[in-house]
């Protein structure tokens, strides 16, 4: 059954109101009407089996039937910062690592970012387009959270944001001891995790060595270099892999 986020103030004691683009993909794509069956999520993790009530133009309000919590969410909460890769990387980054549990993830601006923000007005451009591709993922994998596209940051601001999680780490290629695995297992009962992925050419010199001075572990993914596209998604399916999300 097809899923569809509203906001939590739309769940309303014994009703959910549905609103904007999603009553005509109910009403002319998928021919719902009065007395037929939707899942809705609050966006803050739980489902809702809802049977349709009212329908008009660009509302539809519904009553609820049964309320759970998203079997499909990951206990533990995993950010990606992402260096700001080229073209439409970060479109597929958004898209993949949303369909395997990532709960927010951060662009970054780094030295070897071939793609440039010239101004807010593309920052927030670039933002909002990022946010409805993880909205049309996060209803096709069945999430019960649409992740969040935080706003662009510094890598001295990812400095500081470290200190917030649980764990933290940065997977370098030229990190030959300290793997993953290790750093997962370093700690007990972790509840966030955050990773930086460089750019296209992977971090420079400088940063490397800002890293490391912030004393945020760094480690190997292997003998082989993957693509910044990815290397995100394959951090976050070991992650999950590795803390039991996966099976």
């Amino acid at each position: 059954m097809p899923k569809f986020f509203v906001p939590s103030g739309n769940v309303q004691d014994e009703h959910i109101i549905i609103e904007g683009g999603d009553v005509a993909h109910i009403t002319r794509v998928l021919r719902l009407s009065v007395g037929d069956t939707v899942t809705v999520c609050d966006s803050s993790g739980s489902d809702y089996e809802a049977r349709i009530a009212t329908v008009e133009q660009n509302r539809l309000t519904c009553d609820i039937i049964s309320k759970q919590k998203c079997a499909s969410e990951p206990e533990i909460k995993v950010t990606l910062f992402q260096g700001v890769p080229k073209g439409s990387k970060m479109e597929y980054i958004i898209q993949k690592t949303t369909e395997l549990g990532i709960h927010e993830i951060v662009p970054v601006k780094l030295a070897r970012c071939v793609s440039r923000v010239e101004s807010k007005k593309d920052e927030i451009k670039k933002l909002d387009r990022w946010q409805k591709i993880a909205e049309a993922a996060a209803k096709q994998s069945g999430r019960g959270i649409i992740p969040e596209i935080k706003p662009f940051m510094t890598l001295d601001e990812v400095v500081n944001a470290s200190s917030g999680f649980d764990l933290f780490f940065a997977p370098y290629e030229c990190e030959e001891k300290q793997t993953l695995r290790e750093v997962l297992l370093s700690k007990t009962d972790v509840k966030s995790i955050g990773f930086l992925i460089g750019p296209e050419g992977g971090f420079d010199i400088t940063e490397a060595e800002k890293i490391k001075k912030a004393l945020l572990p760094t480690v190997t993914l292997g003998k082989r270099i993957l693509r910044t596209e990815t290397a995100g998604e394959a951090v976050l399916t070991m992650i999950m892999y590795e803390l039991g999300d996966i099976n």
